[in-house]
């Protein structure tokens, strides 16, 4: 092998390194567009309307800050917050929220869960998931009972489900 061959690999191979390194030291990420999030959240008011329940509709984005808020008419005054709350709850544990409620029951392992600032363990929020990503997240408040809340979310990710799948 000749001199100038030595160099020659031995650059591609520092190169090589260098591209490796540089990749392992960022990443991409995915998250909804807001036009999404609108869709999710008219979907999941528009099933707790038909339902004859009166709620508040929160998306929030991959690290849980508000993309849209919707409260219906005579959704009670303290339903944004915790809808909000439910779906930032969501995206930080990356779990449905009414999973978060059993397991933080007092005497539990995990309640200490329920005195974390932000957690709203009751049902009603859900991760927004594709591919293995978390893209953002649901909360629901307002229905009768948290398992409405939850079948309200459940309709709001189905409205963009197709197009989400990657």
């Amino acid at each position: 092998m000749t001199r100038s061959t030595v160099i020659g690999t031995a650059l591609v191979l520092a190169l090589a390194a260098g591209t490796a390194a540089a990749q392992e030291a960022t990443y991409n990420t995915r998250t909804l567009t807001p036009e999404s999030a609108l869709k999710v959240a008219q979907a999941a008011l528009k099933s707790c309307r038909d339902s004859g329940y009166q709620v508040a509709v929160a998306v929030v984005d991959r690290s849980g800050l508000a993309q849209v808020m919707l409260r219906d008419r005579y959704a009670g005054a303290h339903t944004p917050k915790t809808a909000i709350g439910k779906a930032w709850t969501a995206v930080s544990f990356r779990s449905n929220t009414t999973g978060i409620a059993e397991i933080s029951q007092p005497g539990k392992p995990s309640s200490g869960l329920r005195n974390l600032p932000n957690v709203v363990a009751l049902g009603g929020g859900m991760p927004i998931e594709a591919g293995g990503s978390i893209l953002g997240g649901i909360g629901v408040s307002g229905a009768p009972a948290a398992d409405l809340d939850d079948k309200c979310a459940m309709a709001g990710i189905a409205a963009i489900k197709d197009a989400l799948e990657f």
